[in-house]
């Protein structure tokens, strides 16, 4: 897709009262205020609706037994795998324009059946109901985001993500609390179903802003990448290529251990999580607005690193160092439960590592995704945002169910993450380096 980075026409030139008004905040220009509206309207939409389904997917998960949480990640593994090759189908054979809203209206239309199955559907059917949703909305968070992410990098440079992408993170950020707070004040009183039907149509709203901004895109008359298809037709090449790509690509793999990783630690922390709401709170809806509470503060937390820190953060220290804070950040937290496995500690460091994840990691991840042929930013993104994502899931679930199999608890699973989070500072490092090289050489082909 064409890159924003001039003018689109001569009123562009000077600045006006929303870029003055955005500069005390960000380092945006001009040219760039219509496509960062649009993509704020585009991601604050997906996870409006997203954060709508968490909590109630969180308590199914509660409710289905804590034993049975294993068993739903690998649902959810072989679910990823069931959809990636239909995508890349899809990629590989319709424009952007087209496989986008089609993807969307799929998850969509599965919103609709889970409202319908709730509303129609007898006490007894709803345990089975819920492990079907938990599995499913694991699969979406990560397919729905995966694709936004990827139509930005289409639109926006490097340079442009390391101004732009923490900024454009915080329209992320204030559609997870508008999502999450509906479902903290609503959960008691309104039924499920009827909170399923208005994520569905959160995710339309999606729909129009992606066109808005492909309409405002494609009339930037900028030349693709050399080697790039034109972002009017399909994408071309295999359906397989996300998986091959991936593997004969060290960069690629790299961003692959760097999802894998964190999936696995964040995998034992959800899972402390899901037992200590067990344990606290005594029926449905309560969990439900407990989970929602603890998505509220990690969001309004968020926001306020978003809108001020992450873009200085990363032009201060660079890509690297920027992804580095996380991994940093949950060896001293890991090592904290290590000595003192309290429920408070798995909490604030829970608070504080999904902050640091949504506000500084996952912008300036998407960041090494700029420097890769336009083929890559689709295919192997998704792959590797979703099955290789789940697959460290499967990781941290099975590992955290062997450990509480042996009678060990929170410290021994805290030792187990201290050499993973090691590892996982040096890859960011690794990969920070990488992708300032590629970005040097011009490179967007492996």
């Amino acid at each position: 897709m064409s890159r924003p980075g001039g003018a689109v026409g001569p009123a562009a030139a000077a600045p006006g009262r929303a870029t003055q008004w955005l500069g005390r905040l960000v380092d945006v220009r001009p040219g760039e205020v219509p496509a960062l509206a649009w993509s704020w309207a585009y991601i604050f939409s997906i996870l409006a609706a997203y954060y709508v389904l968490r909590p109630i997917r969180d308590q199914m998960g509660v409710a289905g037994g804590l034993e049975n949480l294993p068993w739903l990640f690998t649902g959810t593994l072989v679910g990823m795998l069931a959809l990636n090759l239909p995508f890349a189908w899809l990629v590989k054979t319709l424009p952007r324009a087209r496989f986008v809203p089609l993807t969307y209206r799929f998850f969509a239309a599965n919103i609709l059946l889970f409202a319908a199955g709730l509303y129609l559907a007898s006490p007894a059917d709803d345990l089975w109901i819920g492990r079907a949703f938990f599995v499913w909305l694991s699969i979406f968070n990560l397919f729905v985001v995966s694709v936004f992410w990827a139509t930005i990098v289409d639109v926006f440079s490097s340079e442009q993500g390391k101004r732009l992408f923490g900024f454009m993170a915080a329209g992320a950020t204030l559609g997870a609390i508008a999502g999450s707070a509906t479902t903290a004040v609503l959960a008691r009183d309104v039924p499920t179903w009827a909170l399923l039907v208005g994520a569905a149509l959160l995710l339309e709203m999606a729909v129009f802003s992606m066109r808005g901004l492909a309409r405002l895109s494609d009339r930037l008359h900028r030349r693709p990448a050399a080697g790039d298809a034109d972002p009017a037709h399909a994408i071309g090449g295999s359906a397989f290529a996300g998986i091959t790509r991936t593997f004969r690509s060290p960069y690629l793999l790299n961003i692959g251990l760097f999802l894998l990783l964190f999936s696995v630690t964040s995998t034992f922390l959800y899972l402390e999580q899901a037992s200590i709401a067990k344990e606290s709170f005594p029926n449905r809806g309560a969990q439900t607005a407990f989970f929602a509470s603890v998505d509220l503060l990690v969001n309004v937390l968020t926001l306020g690193v978003q809108f001020f820190l992450t873009g200085r953060i990363v032009r201060r220290i660079g890509v690297g160092p920027s992804l580095a804070l996380l991994p940093a950040a949950s060896i001293l937290g890991f090592a904290a439960l290590a000595v003192s496995p309290t429920i408070t500690a798995v909490l604030v460091f829970q608070v504080l590592r999904r902050a640091g994840n949504f506000a500084i990691a996952r912008p300036i991840r998407e960041v090494l995704f700029t420097v890769v042929p336009r083929e890559d930013r689709y295919k192997a993104k998704n792959f590797l945002d979703t099955v290789v994502y789940r697959t460290g899931d499967q990781i941290g679930a099975w590992s955290f169910a062997g450990i509480d199999a042996l009678g060990l608890g929170t410290t021994v699973v805290a030792v187990a993450a201290l050499p993973l989070s090691i590892a996982w500072l040096l890859n960011s490092l690794w990969l920070g380096r990488q992708q300032a090289r590629r970005q040097a050489d011009g490179m967007e082909r492996e």
